[in-house]
């Protein structure tokens, strides 16, 4: 198989980076924007010890998953992958995603998959990051990259954003215009504004603004942040985030009030929670909600155990559980993060969490605590290896796993499973990201009795 050659393809499945699956002479070839059952002529645009990448040529038979996508910029940007499959056939994929996963990876074959959970697949997104960019014609541009790409796709309107957010989109990027404010060049190192970010609450509807701005603030600003305040009934602040770094990360670490407050209220398993624009929330608080409900049914906590909360953020999931049980620690390294955590445990009165800054390798392999369950929530990657031996150490009754990446939810999984210590005896998938490959997932561990 040489690049540049086209072949006729039938797409057999679809990989959990989203692209789909054919094969030339048992070789396989992936290839974006496509569908299991598609068959297509593709040209191979690279090719590589194991496999092979394609672009689509021709779609020379739809697939019966394949439908229109709903957004009139789908297949540039690289917001969406999946704009063009079915949502039902969109859910099949995770679920056989992280049922093939725990058993190819962790080895797990005696396990029951729940039917996976979801809600609306448009709409859904409470958090939205924006970089901003310069036309052509000089007119100021805002959406998401052009896949594999730096190239900004200039949108008015998203339609996985929630949909109270797309006329402040289109009206902000207008006023950033007439105040001729330069917008930041990556190529250049110069100018100011690089990100517009939005934030809102699901249940409650406060709206956050964040500019994120490579320079400090100026008056200019600060007199629009006002009027925003002023036009938008439901925006209850306006926010500068200070970047200056050359990175790909979206904030920096300092955040300056402009109009109004730096949080909003949401409303998540009956607590309010107080939200800044930099700190982490699940993006889709309807799912997430319904996934935090069905874990702690299956923990059906007594009131007499003693919960530590790894990877907490704000106390999403520390707080909520901290009414059904003796006592909650939570551990995050983020500091703006932890103030949150106490904040919002202030607000709702909870008496019972404690917050404790730092890395979790380090902090939790040094407690003196005897937990009854642990909650895992890590970032992609998973947990580090001095996380798995000390949770083997410790041998709580129960460990939760929250995951946003199957594979490394295997790999943890079966370092903890693998000399018996623990049964893996509930597995949820969940949704939060519809028209995307990304598929969270929740596992509850059970000890072994001796």
């Amino acid at each position: 198989m040489q690049q540049g050659e086209l072949f006729t393809l039938d797409i057999e499945d679809v990989s959990s980076e989203g692209n789909g699956i054919g094969k030339v002479n048992q070789q396989v070839v992936f290839v974006p924007n496509t569908v299991t059952g598609d068959r297509i002529s593709s040209r191979i645009i690279r090719v590589k010890k194991k496999h092979a990448e394609g672009k689509i040529e021709t779609i020379l038979e739809n697939s019966q998953y394949r439908i229109r996508p709903r957004c009139i910029v789908a297949d540039k940007c690289g917001g969406c992958q999946w704009q063009h499959i079915d949502y039902e056939y969109q859910l099949k994929v995770k679920q056989n995603q992280v049922k093939e996963t725990l058993t190819r990876i962790g080895g797990f074959t005696d396990f029951t998959l729940e039917k996976i959970f979801s809600d609306d697949d448009l709409g859904y997104r409470n958090k939205v990051n924006y970089p901003l960019g310069v036309s052509e014609t000089g007119t100021i541009k805002a959406g998401y990259y052009q896949q594999n790409s730096h190239q900004i796709v200039n949108i008015n309107q998203c339609p996985i954003q929630d949909d109270r957010l797309n006329p402040l989109l289109k009206e902000i990027k207008e006023d950033l215009q007439k105040l001729q404010i330069p917008v930041y060049d990556e190529k250049t190192k110069k100018g100011a504004l690089r990100h517009l970010c939005f934030r809102i609450g699901k249940n409650t509807g406060e709206i956050l603004l964040t500019l994120v701005s490579a320079q400090v603030s100026n008056e200019v600003i600060e007199k629009q942040a006002q009027k925003w305040l002023q036009r938008y009934p439901n925006l209850v602040g306006v926010c500068l985030n200070h970047n200056p770094k050359s990175t790909n990360v979206i904030f920096g670490k300092d955040t300056d009030l402009l109009a109004g407050r730096l949080y909003l209220n949401e409303i998540f398993a009956g607590l309010t929670f107080h939200l800044r624009p930099e700190t982490f929330f699940q993006v889709n608080t309807t799912v997430a909600e319904a996934l935090f409900n069905q874990v702690l049914e299956q923990l059906n906590p007594q009131g007499h155990e003693t919960v530590i909360d790894l990877y907490c953020g704000i106390g999403t999931f520390t707080l909520p559980i901290a009414r059904k049980v003796k006592q909650v620690i939570g551990i995050e390294s983020h500091n703006i993060s932890i103030e949150q955590a106490n904040r919002n445990a202030e607000v709702n009165e909870i008496k019972n969490a404690k917050f404790i800054l730092g890395q979790t390798e380090v902090i939790l392999p040094e407690m003196d605590d005897n937990p009854d369950i642990v909650i895992l929530d890590p970032p992609r990657k998973g947990c580090q290896p001095q996380v798995i031996e000390t949770l083997l150490t410790l041998k709580p009754e129960k460990i939760v796993y929250i995951s946003c990446h199957p594979a490394t939810l295997a790999r943890d999984l079966k370092m903890l499973c693998e000399n018996g210590d623990y049964l893996l005896t509930f597995v949820q998938p969940a949704d939060f990201f519809p028209q995307t490959p990304h598929v969270e997932t929740a596992v509850i561990l059970q000890r072994r009795k001796e």
